[in-house]
């Protein structure tokens, strides 16, 4: 069952988070005969162009289908992760980026007035560009990231040093993907190899260890999928937009294996296989202003 999408129906849709063409985590090169699924339901419906929307899955999926099928797609990058390499920024960054800063603000106050470490787990599978752009927002105390592994021995000690200078609370902020040492991996995986993360709970295994090395009340708080709802920030909204308008052009000039990119304050387009080729980390500069307020 398919819905057209005219003007009416897409109407007000600009301050609706989510997506109202619902999603899957179905990866149709892991399933027997889902490629030639997907090719006939396209063929059938008499379709003449895909707009994948997503991160590195989705458009490695999408890359795969125009490369190997000569499949007509073209791509929007979109995941909170901001990691995809072809593109400065994937909307849906900058609302995660609000929602991980605003709790961040809040905890200040419950940290300072119970004289507590509190360590916020975000989102950030690979990359720590949530913990990093939202630690820094909110004024957090360490940031930690899977591109820049402390060891637990090493943060305890930079707390204690806090605490020696009378700073008697601590924000720490955390991506999920981050790697402890010591922690036991969980099994489950997805149809894209990725293991899922809420089993791990790297947030709380942290706030155990603070706490057990260094005496200090520590508390955890795992902000998980509300950071991937809710109403979309100006800046996704404008950026999504413009993401929107480049696909359409990009399908009417019967530009396939392209995706739509942002370089600096432009909207360009890049080869699909660009935006999968390798994970966009965060940089030294960026861990630099991160490390200049720990402490």
């Amino acid at each position: 069952l398919f819905t057209p999408l005219g003007p009416r129906e897409i109407s007000g849709l600009l301050p609706r988070g989510g997506t109202i063409l619902r999603t899957t985590r179905t990866n149709p090169f892991k399933v027997d005969g889902g490629v030639e699924k997907v090719l006939a339901n396209f063929e059938r419906e008499g379709f003449d162009s895909l707009v994948a929307i997503g991160g590195e899955d989705t458009l490695g999926v999408a890359a795969r289908l125009y490369e190997e099928h000569g499949f007509p797609v073209v791509g929007v990058p979109k995941t909170i992760d901001n990691d995809l390499s072809a593109t400065d920024y994937t909307f849906g960054f900058d609302t995660a980026v609000s929602v991980a800063t605003e709790a961040i603000d809040r905890l200040h106050t419950t940290a300072e007035s119970h004289n507590r470490v509190m360590v916020v787990e975000v989102m950030g599978r690979h990359t720590g560009w949530i913990a990093v752009v939202a630690g820094i927002a909110g004024g957090a105390d360490m940031i930690l990231i899977p591109e820049q592994p402390v060891s637990i021995e090493d943060a305890c000690k930079e707390l204690r040093h806090r605490h020696e200078r009378g700073k008697d609370f601590s924000i720490v902020v955390v991506s999920e993907g981050y790697e402890l040492e010591g922690m036991s991996e969980a099994k489950d995986v997805d149809q894209f190899g990725h293991i899922r993360l809420s089993e791990r709970g790297v947030g709380t295994a942290l706030a155990h260890e603070i706490e057990a090395r260094t005496g200090y009340e520590t508390r955890v708080t795992v902000l998980g999928h509300v950071q991937r709802g809710g109403s979309p920030t100006p800046r996704d909204r404008v950026l999504a937009t413009r993401y929107g308008l480049k696909a359409a052009d990009l399908v009417e000039e019967k530009r396939f294996g392209r995706m739509a990119a942002l370089h600096g304050d432009e909207i360009v387009d890049v080869p699909l296989a660009e935006a999968t080729v390798e994970i966009k980390t965060v940089p030294a500069g960026w861990w630099a202003v991160a490390q200049a307020f720990f402490g």
